[in-house]
């Protein structure tokens, strides 16, 4: 390699990762005014011109948040429904993207795109026409109501992601296992879902973060304070007569918790989740 190739490459090198840490900063940037104003006491909270980092630290405001039953209650909301709705998306979305991926029958390319579709429509445009709907049911104010709702627009995505990857394991495989005598609903637990577990974590961890992030439809169905999930209920900490910033900000770091722990667990399998169906 001649000199000059080795400057430029070494002059490339340092611009993309300058590029990358400038770009890791106007993400985190949002995350780090959090934090520090979620560190700050009340009093710091009127200086002006506001100050980016606290004069004095005050950690008692996570203690403060942690100890209010609202947050607790909303934080219980929160994790009920986003545990429950993502245990139907997968329960559901796996026979169905196993069954397409393995068998061609009439109407299967237009159950396809009917799910591919469902994509297409935001909560936020059906929202009047759910309450509506869960009003006449008397779901309105329910956990069901929000379980339901998660579920149906999260289960599209976890029917594509795990037909690719089912589509992309070998029949030989199945054919070997139904050789030793296991039956179809064994090799799909024995054989099947194991090889699918990148896709399959793939499927959990992005329908478990829409649910846990899923605001405007629980701002709609949910009225009662004490069955209102983290993303609405957090909101009552700064209103129109009450303005604890502090506390807000502190929940709202609190409420990253579950998923950044989540994602640690599940890290490993991700990427080859998201990769499932790209290599045939």
């Amino acid at each position: 390699m001649s000199p000059i190739a080795g400057r430029r490459r070494v002059v490339s090198r340092a611009a993309l990762s300058s590029a990358g840490f400038a770009l890791a900063l106007v993400v985190l940037a949002p995350y780090v005014v959090m934090v520090c104003t979620a560190l700050k006491p009340e009093a710091e909270l009127r200086i002006t011109p506001p100050r980016l980092l606290p004069l004095e630290s005050r950690l008692g405001n996570f203690l403060d948040v942690l100890g209010d039953p609202s947050f607790r209650g909303w934080l219980r909301a929160s994790l009920v429904v986003a545990l429950t709705s993502t245990a139907i998306v997968v329960l559901a979305a796996t026979p169905a993207a196993y069954y397409t991926a393995r068998h061609r029958f009439p109407g299967r390319s237009a159950f396809l795109l009917l799910v591919l579709v469902t994509q297409m429509f935001s909560p936020t445009a059906l929202v009047v026409g759910l309450y509506r709907q869960f009003f006449e049911l008397g779901l309105v104010d329910t956990y069901a109501a929000l379980i339901v709702t998660n579920a149906a627009f999260n289960l599209a995505f976890a029917v594509w992601i795990l037909r690719a990857f089912f589509a992309t394991i070998p029949r030989e495989i199945e054919e070997a296992a139904a050789v030793d005598g296991c039956g179809r609903l064994r090799t799909l637990a024995r054989v099947v879902l194991p090889l699918s577990l990148p896709a399959i974590v793939t499927a959990v961890i992005f329908a478990f973060i829409a649910a846990w992030n899923e605001y405007i439809v629980a701002l709609t169905l949910m009225t009662d304070p004490a069955r209102k999930p983290l993303t609405v209920g957090i909101t009552s900490y700064v209103t129109a007569y009450v303005q604890h910033w502090n506390y807000l900000f502190a929940a709202s770091v609190l409420a990253i918790v579950p998923v950044v722990v989540l994602f640690a667990l599940i890290e490993r399998h991700l990427v080859g989740g998201l990769t499932a169906g790209s290599v045939k």
